[in-house]
């Protein structure tokens, strides 16, 4: 039996690790009321607002889930709820000045992490492998 982990779990682990590194790094600066969950909800907000269910959809969470995480992210004032302009009935989440702030911060650490990588893997494997993930994200990807 082969004991080296599958694909998708090698896929994570980078991941979770950037993720990790992301949240302790907005705790570090002030931005310390922000959970993964509300986190994994937030970073899918479009630059012009995006339905609440099109963020549960997007995050695979139930509507009454996504609701509440985007409720706790509306009161410690990283998102607003606004109508939708393109149906009066419908509201939009959009990112406040702190939330854009935090999502400042965290596309630095992004950016150092990837970086990081580049160094460790060399220029041409760390193309090759964002070549690879964005040939894969066209089969996986439905948000794309």
């Amino acid at each position: 039996m082969d004991a080296s982990p599958n694909v998708g779990l090698l896929l994570f682990l980078p991941y979770r690790a950037m993720e990790s590194r992301v949240l302790t790094t907005l705790a570090s600066v002030g931005y310390s009321d922000i959970t993964l969950a509300q986190a994994r909800v937030f970073q899918r907000i479009g630059p012009d607002g995006t339905r609440l269910t099109d963020l549960a959809e997007q995050a695979q969470v139930t509507k009454q889930t996504a609701g509440f995480l985007v409720d706790q992210l509306e009161r410690t004032g990283y998102v607003r709820r606004v109508p939708d302009p393109a149906d009066g009935r419908a509201r939009l989440v959009r990112i406040t000045e702190r939330g854009a702030a935090a999502q400042e911060t965290a596309a630095g650490v992004v950016a150092a992490m990837e970086s990081e990588w580049e160094q460790h893997l060399g220029s041409r494997r760390m193309a090759a492998l964002r070549e690879t993930l964005l040939r894969l994200r066209e089969i996986t990807d439905p948000y794309a």
